[in-house]
């Protein structure tokens, strides 16, 4: 089982940034998939940003691109998500996801069923 811990939520205004964190604990991560995840109020939840298991590989929701990053260390058990340039619509609670795959060398958003889940953490972009 792995288990996952989102942090670096907060209040920043528009323009701003923030580096949100998931770490991971359970087991090594080389064939999992990562994927962050928003949900804003009202609205479904749609996946962001993916990064295939040793971190060749990643893809962003068109809306994001350019202005957010995925990233991750295995040996540090963490996958990150620099978002830059943000605007009040990207306030939501962002959530770490995790998915085993034999063949972990590739991502697409939207394409991967997850597995594992955090608690997310609240972004709110506003002045």
């Amino acid at each position: 089982q792995l288990q996952l811990v989102e942090s670096g939520g907060g209040l920043v205004q528009p323009g701003g940034s923030l580096r949100l964190s998931c770490v991971a604990s359970g087991s090594t991560l080389d064939s999992y998939v990562f994927g962050w995840f928003r949900q804003a109020p009202g609205k479904e939840r749609e996946e962001v940003s993916c990064i295939s298991g040793r971190g060749h590989d990643t893809n962003y929701l068109d809306t994001v691109k350019g202005r957010f990053t995925i990233s991750r260390d295995n040996a540090k058990n963490t996958v990150w998500l620099q978002m830059n340039s943000l605007k009040p619509e990207d306030t939501a609670v962002y959530f770490c996801a995790a998915a085993w795959r034999q063949l972990a060398d590739i991502c697409l958003v939207g394409k991967i069923p997850y597995d594992f889940w955090g608690q997310g953490t609240q972004v709110t972009v506003s002045s």
